[in-house]
């Protein structure tokens, strides 16, 4: 608005400039960055259609039950396995951390960054896994990471099972030893490997990395026959047990505790993302290992340590996992209940043995559609499409916690019922339905 005495403020760029000075040339490593979002392309055409579903911001979540553009959902899409993130003494332990130490510790283990909550934390973890050294990291990712960059190197030899998580596939890269990928499971293509390398190169050292429970399967590694193999050829086994770890085994203690082998792994991972309600990573194993491992891991070495609040809630989840061990009896009754409501409406759950049970759906679209019907039914999981799971596999990633109630695991169920029904998948095991079928 403008007064007599006050004329109305007049520009002081020229529409037209005499002479535009040239605009600078982008380098062409951007190029494929702008072509991400060409309007042709996947994301374009998902965000159109509203059917992105990642990076979608939850404004409130109360472990089971999670907001969504103000919409309320059952939450079935995290690895809140024993429902910790909301309850009020883990909270109440991160903020009296908080008061304590602050909210940080501004530094490495290495230098500043050790706290005596950090020591606790290694020392009680090395205890409650029967292992004599934990030693910590600020992630999960960074843990396996700087566990195989520390103890392979040049002229040793990695076995990674091919359906490892990224981490592991980083670490072995990093590491500069050679890497060889076994096909999933397959211990006779394993076998074949280790038998090669311990004939054509005797002195190598080697190291057989895999995932101890299958982050997108839910399927338990069978470390049994991994033991065996690495006895025989002079191998060492790291488990990285970051879905198994407060979820299975006893009390909580693993995939190789499932068999009664916890004892005879030389190397075990973690991360508290998932069960213990924070974020950051550990290692246990032998001491010499460990303390190596803790001198020589760049990512432990060189990154900022774990803040004291997310220590803290680690201690009093660790220390709520072993008084109440009805979470976990919960935990896999639910889990049992679920893999049968799902294969009873005619989904393929594949072998699932855990927690994360996947429902495949099949085609990249299809599932995206799936995923968007239930949150309008209120549910959410997670969609996942190659090159995350095999082509024509797409899949919704279902995930369960010791929290969910039996309204709550019937509520998605019925919803994976009714968009089952309503998109033909059900019945069709996430494959196409056979003519005349």
């Amino acid at each position: 608005m403008t007064t007599p005495d006050r004329p109305p403020r007049q520009s002081t760029r020229p529409e037209e400039p005499e002479q535009a000075s040239p605009a600078q040339e982008e380098p062409s490593l951007f190029e494929k960055c702008h072509r991400f979002f060409d309007p042709s392309g996947d994301y374009a055409k998902l965000k159109q259609a509203d059917l992105y579903p990642y990076f979608r911001p939850i404004e409130e979540s109360e472990g089971s039950r999670a907001v969504m553009n103000g919409d309320e959902l059952v939450m079935a899409g995290s690895n809140n396995y024993l429902g910790l993130t909301a309850d009020p003494r883990v909270k109440e332990a991160a903020q009296e951390a908080t008061a304590t130490y602050g909210t940080g510790c501004t530094g490495s283990r290495f230098l500043n960054g050790t706290l005596d909550l950090h020591l606790e934390l290694e020392e009680k973890l090395a205890d409650f896994m029967g292992k004599e050294e934990a030693v910590l990291f600020s992630t999960g990712y960074m843990t396996n990471e700087g566990v195989l960059e520390a103890v392979a190197g040049r002229g040793d030899i990695i076995f990674s099972d091919k359906d490892n998580h990224a981490c592991i596939n980083a670490g072995a890269q990093k590491s500069l030893a050679e890497t060889k990928r076994y096909r999933h499971n397959d211990f006779d293509h394993l076998r074949k490997m280790l038998k090669r390398a311990h004939e054509e190169r005797p002195d190598a050292g080697k190291l057989i990395a895999t995932d101890g429970v299958f982050s997108m399967s839910g399927k338990i590694a069978r470390v049994p026959d991994l033991l065996d193999l690495a006895d025989e050829f002079d191998a060492a086994l790291m488990l990285d047990d970051a879905h198994a770890i407060g979820v299975i085994g006893d009390g909580g203690r693993g995939s190789a505790s499932t068999f009664g082998r916890k004892d005879d792994v030389h190397l075990i991972t973690g991360t508290f993302s998932k069960s213990f309600a924070s974020i950051g990573g550990f290692c246990v194993g032998d001491r010499d290992v460990v303390e190596y491992i803790r001198h020589e891991a760049s990512t432990h070495i060189f990154s900022a340590s774990m803040p004291p609040s997310t220590v803290a809630t680690v201690l009093k989840s660790l220390e709520i996992l072993q008084d109440e061990p009805e979470r976990l009896d919960r935990l896999h009754e639910i889990s049992d209940y679920m893999r049968d409501g799902f294969r009873n409406l005619g989904f393929d759950v594949w072998e699932s043995e855990t927690p994360i049970i996947p429902v495949v759906i099949g085609d990249m679209e299809l599932c995206f559609r799936f995923w968007r019907e239930l949150i309008d039914e209120g549910v959410f999981v997670n969609a996942v499409v190659p090159p995350a799971v095999p082509k024509g596999q797409a899949l919704m990633r279902t995930s369960y916690m010791a929290t969910h109630t039996d309204e709550e695991l019937d509520q998605i169920l019925d919803a994976f019922h009714k968009v089952g029904k309503k998109l033909g998948v059900i019945g069709t095991n996430g494959h196409e339905v056979p003519a005349g079928a």
